[in-house]
């Protein structure tokens, strides 16, 4: 198992504009579950233990309320695309509610700002929530002409929250997030005439945001229109992609395809993972994990791989890129540690909560997992155990977000490369 350091010590200073963060950020409504409420919606609306379906079409709050409980039911997080906002307003009306920015390139960015390091960020959207949350010292770019609201309604469960469907009690047995939006400005991801100048003087430049665009037409376009602006970045820089949930799962393969050829490090989740394979699977089970990974490598032929999960995270690379798996595996474990602070202190964390978090203990069912895995991985792979936290009041909204945040600063702060990025000239 791999010994890694962390974001700080004896670390390249990162200048403005070395990190370009996109592509698109949003206004969030995050709420937390409130079982009085759910209970009374389910008999309101006489809702069948037989309906539930995390899958189903959103449409109304009815069918809202019976896709979250099917993400109860399952454990798993997730996003999905609502026929409208107006039934984001009204479920959100229901419950006390947080406004906040969100989106991975966002919430990357805030927690870069939390550890003193500059980034650039490009967005499609902004509002008034926009300017007054956004902080003044973080840098951004748009392509929005015009204000518009459009919110993510973000419903995050902990560990014994639960619903009554029926005879049937569902309780959370884990901490976890569902995401529901409708966002025309990211459905249409409409670039910034000035991003090709800003990545062509980038270290770092984070692809993110496919996700929720729902034409086949559009998608195509705007991943050509990516691929160009990724060509731009300098030899010595790297191209992060991290995946997302996406509302229509087909959508999913042809990003990667898209993708993986420019980017240098293809990262996502353990649901996202899931998701694209078509399958679930036991996340402490070293042989059938690895073998996920694999089958996805399989697909994704050309980037370093990071799958990163509440237990441990992943790197596995190819032979040209061999040379750089110990710096992509460091920068993962500061994508862990940082991930690990929000979720004990949520928007609260603290460069100093990180880095006692990166001196504090592994999660010791993950440490034999790491052990085992890192076995049937092989020369190409590393595995990280995750860092044992205890929270009495975890954040489960923006992990991914934060995690990617923590290996991207610690990939801008690395040395040169040691294998130049043949595919980015």
């Amino acid at each position: 198992m791999t010994s890694t350091v962390p974001v700080g010590g004896d670390v390249r200073t990162v200048a403005p504009g070395e990190i370009v963060l996109g592509l698109q950020g949003t206004v969030d409504y995050e709420i937390e579950w409130d079982r009085s409420v759910i209970d009374a919606l389910v008999v309101e609306y006489s809702i069948d233990d037989s309906e539930i379906d995390p899958r189903v079409p959103i449409t109304d709050e009815r069918s809202l309320l019976v896709a979250l409980l099917g993400f109860l039911a399952t454990g798993e997080g997730g996003e999905r695309h609502v026929e409208s906002s107006a039934i984001v307003e009204q479920f959100a009306a229901r419950f006390p509610r947080e406004i906040t920015l969100g989106g991975t390139c966002v919430r990357a960015a805030l927690v870069l700002r939390r550890l003193g390091i500059p980034s650039l960020l490009h967005l499609v959207s902004t509002d008034e929530n926009v300017r007054r949350l956004l902080p003044a010292d973080c840098e951004a770019i748009t392509s929005a002409t015009d204000d518009t609201l459009d919110p993510h309604l973000i419903i995050q469960f902990r560990p014994g929250d639960g619903a009554r469907v029926g005879a049937t009690e569902l309780i959370a047995t884990e901490a976890n997030r569902v995401i529901v939006a409708n966002d025309p400005p990211a459905e249409n991801l409409v670039l910034s005439r000035e991003l090709g100048d800003r990545v062509a003087t980038a270290r770092v430049f984070l692809v993110s945001g496919f996700n929720t665009i729902n034409d086949p037409a559009v998608l195509r376009a705007r991943l050509d229109e990516i691929r160009a602006v990724s060509s731009r970045i300098p030899v010595d820089g790297l191209v992060v992609y991290e995946d997302a949930g996406f509302h229509d799962r087909s959508h999913q393969p042809t990003v990667s395809d898209a993708i993986g050829p420019v980017a240098d490090v293809f990262s996502l989740n353990e649901d996202e993972l899931q998701a694209r394979l078509g399958r679930r699977f036991d996340l402490l089970d070293a042989h059938e994990a690895t073998a996920a990974v694999k089958e996805l490598r399989a697909q994704v032929p050309d980037p370093t791989l990071v799958v990163h999960t509440r237990y441990w995270t992943i790197v596995l690379t190819t032979p040209a890129r061999l040379a750089d798996l110990d710096s992509v595996t460091a920068a993962a474990d500061a994508g862990n540690a940082t991930a690990a602070g929000r979720y004990a202190f949520g928007d609260a964390v603290t460069a100093a909560d990180i880095t006692r978090i990166t001196a504090g203990p592994r999660q010791t069912g993950s440490t034999t997992f790491a052990r085992d895995a890192e076995h049937l991985l092989g020369e190409f792979g590393r595995c990280l155990p995750g860092f044992q936290i205890e929270a009495a009041h975890p954040t489960t909204i923006g992990l991914g977000d934060t995690f990617i945040g923590g290996l991207i600063g610690a990939l801008a702060q690395r040395g040169e490369p040691s294998v130049e990025q043949e595919t980015n000239q």
